[in-house]
Order: C-alpha cells, then sequence, then structure tokens
C-alpha cells in the first residue's frame, strides 16, 4: 500500500471552499482547479444515508465538479469493503467502524460527515417489549454479523451485563431485507432493523393482501435511546456517513463539493420526503416511497462534518475497540481520517 495513502491531505476553509462553488467554471484554470472529473460514482445501502447520494445523482448536483454523477447501491458491508478497496466508487455512504477500519488498514478513506444519528430499532410482534432486556431469552434475527447493527446490539446487552449470545438467541441473516421477510412471514417475533427497512416492515404487515396473513408488528427497543441511557449521553449513535475512496481524496474542490452538495440534498430529503422516498425507490429494490417517507420521520438525520463528529465518534469506537479492537482496525484513526476542516 501506498505510503501517500496515510498522509494528511491539502484541505480547503470554509471560505475558499464557498467562493470555489460559487466561481464559474470557466475560471477553474485560474484558480488552478483541476478540469472537471469525467463522471464521479457514488455508492451506498439500502438505509436512509443513502437518499441523499441518490438525490445528488438524480439532480446532478456535482455538475461543476464532474461531468456525470451515478449512484450504484451495495448489498452487503463485504461489498462494500471491494468497492471501496477495488475502485468501485468515489464516494461510499458506510458504517463509521468500517470507514475507520478501512482508513488503519490503509485502504485511503477520507471520512467526509456523519449523517445518520439514530435509525435501530428491533422491530417485535410483542409491542409490550421496549427494552433490550425485555428480550431475554427470545430469539432475535439480526443481519450483518460481526458488522453495524450487530455489534451495537452487542455493545448494549454487555452494558447492562448480559451476554448477546448466551442470553438471547440471535438467527444471523445476510442482510436486513432477509431479517423483515422473516418477521412478515411469521419464522421470528423479533429482528434488528435499520430504517427504512423498520418503516417498510410496519408498513407491508399493514398492506393488502399481506396483512390477511402478516403479524401485527411494532417498533421495540430504541437502540439510541438505550445508548443514551445506558451510557449516560444523549440518545444518538454516529452510525453512518460518507467518505471519499480513492484518486478522488486528492482533490479538495471535489471533496467541498461533495460535502456541500450532500447537506443540502439531506435539507431537500427531509423537507421533501415522499419526493425522496420515489427516487430511492427507483434505485433500491423492495422499498417504497411511504416506507422511506416513515423512515425520514423519525431517523435521527443531521449531517455533521467529520471534524466536528470526532469528539462522539472516537467515544463509540472506544466502546467498540474495549469490546474488540479489530472492529475499527486496533486503534482510534489519525487526524488525516477526518476530512475537511
Amino acid at each position: 500500500m501506498h505510503d501517500d495513502f496515510l498522509s494528511p491531505r491539502p484541505t480547503l476553509s470554509r471560505r475558499q471552499a464557498l467562493a470555489w462553488l460559487a466561481a464559474p467554471m470557466v475560471a477553474a484554470p485560474a484558480l488552478g482547479v483541476a478540469a472537471p472529473l469525467p463522471r464521479i460514482t457514488l455508492s451506498g445501502p439500502p438505509a436512509i444515508v443513502s437518499a441523499p447520494l441518490i438525490h445528488m445523482a438524480e439532480t446532478h448536483a456535482l455538475a461543476g465538479v464532474a461531468g456525470e454523477t451515478a449512484f450504484v447501491s451495495w448489498r452487503d458491508p463485504d461489498q462494500l469493503r471491494m468497492m471501496a478497496m477495488g475502485g468501485k466508487a468515489d464516494v461510499l455512504a458506510m458504517p463509521s467502524n468500517v470507514a475507520a477500519n478501512l482508513f488503519n488498514r490503509g485502504a485511503g478513506v477520507t471520512l467526509l460527515n456523519i449523517s445518520t444519528w439514530g435509525a435501530l430499532w428491533l422491530v417485535t410482534r410483542d409491542g409490550h417489549r421496549k427494552a433490550l432486556a425485555d428480550y431475554r431469552g427470545e430469539e432475535i434475527a439480526v443481519p450483518f454479523r460481526g458488522d453495524m447493527p450487530d455489534i451495537v446490539l452487542q455493545l448494549l446487552a454487555a452494558k447492562q451485563g448480559l451476554d448477546l449470545h448466551k442470553d438471547f438467541r440471535v438467527r444471523y441473516v445476510p442482510t436486513p431485507m432477509e431479517a423483515m421477510q422473516l418477521l412478515i412471514t411469521r419464522r421470528v417475533s423479533h429482528a434488528l432493523l435499520a430504517e427504512p427497512a423498520v418503516s417498510l416492515a410496519l408498513r407491508k404487515t399493514k398492506s393488502f393482501p399481506i396483512g390477511l396473513i402478516a403479524p401485527e408488528l411494532h417498533r421495540g427497543a430504541d437502540l439510541q435511546q438505550e445508548w443514551g441511557r445506558l451510557f449516560g449521553r444523549k440518545p444518538r449513535l454516529p452510525q453512518a456517513g460518507i467518505a471519499a475512496v480513492g484518486t478522488v481524496r486528492q482533490q479538495p474542490e471535489v471533496l467541498a463539493a461533495v460535502a456541500n452538495a450532500y447537506a443540502q440534498s439531506l435539507v431537500w430529503c427531509r423537507a421533501h420526503p415522499l419526493e425522496c422516498g420515489a427516487m430511492m425507490a427507483q434505485h433500491i429494490d423492495l422499498l417504497t416511497l411511504e416506507a422511506v417517507a416513515d423512515a425520514i420521520a423519525v431517523s435521527q438525520l443531521d449531517t455533521v462534518p467529520a471534524a466536528a463528529a470526532r469528539p462522539e465518534l472516537e467515544f463509540f469506537l472506544g466502546q467498540l475497540m474495549a469490546r474488540n479492537p479489530a472492529l475499527v482496525g486496533g486503534k482510534l484513526p489519525a487526524s488525516a481520517f477526518y476530512g475537511m476542516p
């Protein structure tokens, strides 16, 4: 791996970035800015963190720095890692611990923001179970073994003296959509889901004709509330954000444009949930515009630049390291990880 993957990148001040973004492209040579990229590829999972990326692609929000903007989805964390290390995308939405792990392994990752601060719930057929401890002895379908959200569930269980694998019956499945299907077909009574899979499950079980055979489902334990209660912090988790990978990291004007466009697109999605849902449903199979709109209403979505999110992220990563250092690559990421100031 090249040493330059680990070295700090030149960055623009906020004033410089805004001035560059406001300048016409014909002025680029005079400013010393590289010519626009032929194409920039954005990628994310079937989760709410991807909504602004899809809006950016649909509205050509990066026209000032790229001739074409495309969105492609990734299915699971293994595919995400392959895309990040194989140059298959330029900007990826990813769990925060995966971004830290890739950086510490020298993969060349610059975190631009944390934008998803709360989208994890236990969805249950038993509306009386509200705290994680209420599920003791029960079977829970959990996606992405060894990754977010499994590691959050393990962390919250351990903090209250429970062992996820001894005190619960965990049924691992490859993806959240498969966990949702188990719920809807009554093969499990509880599942750990991230939005918009939570809202999709709740919507599907009330729809005709599925509603004739599906169970009534409820939002059970809110993992963000559990985090706040158990750790004495605000009920929010630095769960996911966007990161730049590969050579685009060496182009601060592109990173500034991406960060700015993502923040604006998230504001738009929050203000236009149904329209945002329609865009997302076109790009990701199984999602519906109504489920995405529901997810936007209940998720904690807030674009916080990486540098500003660093204290909360380091606390979260520190808790993961205390349980298993390998989850974050053995150490807290260096300052070069935290994008533009």
